[in-house]
Formats: C-alpha cells, sequence, structure tokens
C-alpha cells in the first residue's frame, strides 16, 4: 500500500473509500397482501348484489367458487346480517345491515375521495372544471368538484342541490326509479333559462334517449351560457348513483369541441365506475346524431356500461 507524506513530514497509509456496502433490500415483486377467503367472500356479494335473490347455484357460478364453499360463506354471512335466504325458495339476498354501511361508507364521503383522481385527471385533460352529482330524493346534489382554473367561473359548489329535469343531472333522473321519474315529471317544473325544458312528455321521452345513448350534452339550461358533458356513473351492482360531467361557459364549447372532448368524459366515468366495481363494455364508436344534442354537435360513441338495477343506497 502506498504511503503519503504528513505536514510533518512523517509517513502515513493513504485513506481507502469505505466499501460499497450491498442494499438489503434488492428490489423485489410487491407482497401480495390477498386474502383467497376474502377475495372469494367479495365475489359473492358483488355476485348477489348483481343476481339476487338468486340461487346458491346461480351465485357460484357466477363468483367462480364451489357450491359448498359459496354456502359457507353465506351461511357465516347470514350469521351477522349481512345476507338473508329464502327458506321457502331457498334464494339468497343481501340483508340489511348494508344499509347501515352504505350510509356510513357516504357520510365518510367514500364516493367523493375515490372519485378526485378521476375527476383530475379529467380536469387536467379538457382544460375545465369537472362536477360529480348525485340524486338526493327529487333533487341533485354536488358532492365532489375539480376546479382546473381559479378564472373559470363556477357553477355549483359542493353541497349545493340542484334540479333533476334540467342540466346534466337529468342523467340521474333517467335512471332513477320508475316511482321517483312519475312523481317528479307530475310536478309543476322550474324554468331557469329560457332553454330550460318543462314539458313532461318531452322529458320523459328525453330520459328514454338518455338511457339508450348512455350520454348527455345540454347547453344554457340551468345557467344561461353554460354547457355541459356528462356520463353517468355505475356501483359494483351496475346501478347509476353518480354523474360526472364538464362545465364550460358557452364562448369555450364551439363546435366541434364539444364532439371532441365527449369520448374523454364518457372514458373517465367509465374508469371511474371500473373503480367502483362495475362491469364496463365496449360500444362500437361512430357518428351518433342526437335530436337531444344542440344542432350542429354530432357525438361520437365510446365506453358504456352494462345496464343494470337501481341502487339501494340512494
Amino acid at each position: 500500500m502506498g504511503t503519503a507524506k504528513s505536514v510533518n513530514g512523517t509517513s502515513r497509509a493513504k485513506l481507502k473509500a469505505p466499501p460499497i456496502i450491498a442494499n438489503p433490500f434488492p428490489d423485489s415483486p410487491a407482497r401480495d397482501y390477498n386474502i383467497a377467503a376474502v377475495d372469494r367472500t367479495l365475489d359473492l356479494l358483488e355476485s348477489l348484489a348483481r343476481l339476487g335473490p338468486a340461487s346458491l347455484a346461480a351465485l357460484a357460478d357466477s363468483a367462480g367458487c364451489t357450491r359448498t364453499a359459496a354456502f359457507r360463506l353465506l351461511r357465516t354471512l347470514q350469521g351477522r346480517g349481512f345476507t338473508i335466504q329464502d327458506e321457502a325458495r331457498g334464494l339468497w339476498r343481501l340483508g340489511a345491515r348494508w344499509g347501515a354501511l352504505g350510509r356510513a361508507a357516504t357520510e365518510q364521503g367514500a364516493l367523493a375521495a375515490t372519485a378526485m383522481p378521476f375527476l383530475i385527471a379529467l380536469g387536467k385533460a379538457t382544460g375545465e372544471n369537472v362536477y360529480l352529482r348525485v340524486r338526493d330524493g327529487m333533487q341533485s346534489e354536488t358532492v365532489a368538484i375539480y376546479q382546473t382554473d381559479p378564472t373559470i367561473r363556477m357553477y355549483s359548489e359542493v353541497g349545493k342541490h340542484g334540479p333533476l329535469h334540467a342540466g346534466s343531472s337529468r342523467i340521474l333522473l333517467a335512471f332513477a326509479p320508475e316511482a321517483v321519474q312519475t312523481q317528479l315529471l307530475a310536478q309543476r317544473l322550474n324554468r331557469y333559462t329560457p332553454a330550460t325544458r318543462i314539458d313532461s312528455t318531452w322529458i320523459a321521452a328525453d330520459l328514454h334517449r338518455i338511457r339508450a345513448r348512455g350520454y348527455l350534452i345540454t347547453s344554457d339550461e340551468v345557467v344561461a351560457g353554460a354547457v355541459g358533458i356528462a356520463a353517468p356513473i355505475r356501483d359494483a351492482a351496475g346501478a347509476v348513483i353518480a354523474v360526472m360531467h364538464i362545465s364550460s361557459p358557452s364562448m369555450r364549447m364551439r363546435p366541434p369541441r364539444p364532439r371532441n372532448l365527449l369520448p374523454q368524459v364518457i372514458e373517465a366515468a367509465a374508469k371511474l365506475s371500473e373503480a367502483l366495481g362495475a362491469a364496463v363494455k365496449p360500444v362500437q364508436a361512430g357518428s351518433i346524431q342526437d335530436e337531444a344534442t344542440p344542432a350542429g354537435w354530432p357525438v361520437n360513441g365510446g365506453m358504456l356500461t352494462t345496464s343494470r338495477p337501481h341502487t339501494i343506497f340512494r
């Protein structure tokens, strides 16, 4: 080993670089924390939400497990009040305790928290404000907002209620129980702008069109000079529980921009629905001239969700 002279002329050994210590935590695949029994239970519950009331055989086939395993899981859930069996027909259904969990999830803002990353992504992609609304009785309620640009006018705020028959919230009315539709359309409907449709016959027909196409574009119906592009959000049972939409001043929404933005809105809604457990399926994209869409705004289909029953939580 070589030596070096110190300041006083004596020799001293050269300092060696410290040895390289191997990383005690080398990169490795992420640990799988899934518990198979819990996975099977959740698959079974999602099947029960989609199919119920249903037989043991149907649920086991849908969940991809044996009838013996399905029976044991259902009996365990039954003991806790989460499933009920009709002894006469042998059919299984969800128990009443899910109602309490659903209310707790709503009160804790589960939907808004889950939706926010998707609202942010859509807002950044489009440069427009993004809203999430749910149905609260005979009104809509804004539960989450992503404001892309503070200078863009806000048309709502979290907690604010609005009409179901006008604007993007008409999607919520389209998928509401028939009793809700009948009761609301029997009332005297408010006109917010000259463009607000209050003819119950026209609205009833438009609800059918919305269910068929799976999206909605509106202009000036609630706020003069505002254009909305909306798509439904579904839960694991396939029920429409919310609507995601972007809203912007009409001066920023001149044709063909609404047509160009629609696929992004539909795709974002589909991704949020998937995150909530909904099954989604692609539809053939094509030019759709919709009589309810403002003139000159042909639109294209993207991702639509399958049609399923209404949620029990709203």
